[in-house]
């Protein structure tokens, strides 16, 4: 073989390296991602229920009959006040705001309050907004654990959202965008409940799911 095929045998080798190396690290990035969503869960998830607890305590159980239970509705604080803050609750330094589900992808997923790159990694961040107010964004990595398996996603397939308080606000999906990477304001535009978005591998585009409110939010 000449010299230069030998080089061009080393280069195609060393290429080939790194692609496996990189595929290797992307594997890995996506079981810690996983692992850090499941640890979180174990955590948030039981404090979400005795906080749901404690703002219904016992409304309906301490009735002595039907019709008295009937007259002690709960009424959420955000309905009385839509531009109040988020609840949030601190885990490892970390603050959550609640719990987003995608049951057509099997994900159960908390959601930091804000959003950086370093929190990126450890699960979905709040980009924008509030589900208070109707237009609350989430952005997550492409991790197959996070929001890698968007684009299988299907109008009128559910998304739910639970804040800290247990209060369930149910979506269904209404559109599926594939927008530029530098479509920075294109992310909070349009007159939706929730968007959640993410970039595609390679980072060539990014996803965008629009979702609209279904008829009734639940409460927890």
């Amino acid at each position: 073989m000449s010299k230069q095929g030998k080089i061009c045998t080393a280069i195609g080798v060393l290429l080939l390296a790194a692609a496996l190396l990189l595929a290797a690290y992307n594997l890995w990035s996506d079981a810690m991602a996983s692992m850090r969503v499941r640890i979180v869960l174990e955590r948030l998830v039981p404090d979400m229920e005795e906080n749901t607890r404690e703002m219904r305590p016992s409304a309906y159980s301490g009735a002595a009959s039907a019709d008295d239970a009937a007259k002690k509705v709960y009424v959420p604080d955000y309905v009385l006040n839509p531009e109040m803050d988020m609840p949030e609750e601190q885990i490892d330094g970390q603050t959550y705001i609640g719990v987003l589900e995608i049951p057509a992808l099997s994900l159960s997923l908390p959601v930091i309050s804000a959003w950086s790159y370093p929190n990126l990694k450890i699960a979905p961040c709040r980009y924008a907004g509030s589900v208070y107010l109707d237009n609350m964004v989430i952005a997550a990595h492409n991790y197959q654990s996070h929001f890698g398996k968007l684009e299988t996603l299907s109008q009128n397939d559910e998304v739910s959202f639970t804040d800290m308080d247990g209060n369930v606000f149910a979506y269904k999906v209404a559109e599926i965008e594939t927008l530029s990477p530098y479509a920075i304001k294109e992310m909070t535009a349009g007159d939706w409940d929730l968007t959640l978005f993410t970039c595609t591998v390679g980072g060539q585009s990014r996803m965008a799911v629009r979702c609209e409110h279904m008829q009734d939010d639940l409460e927890g």
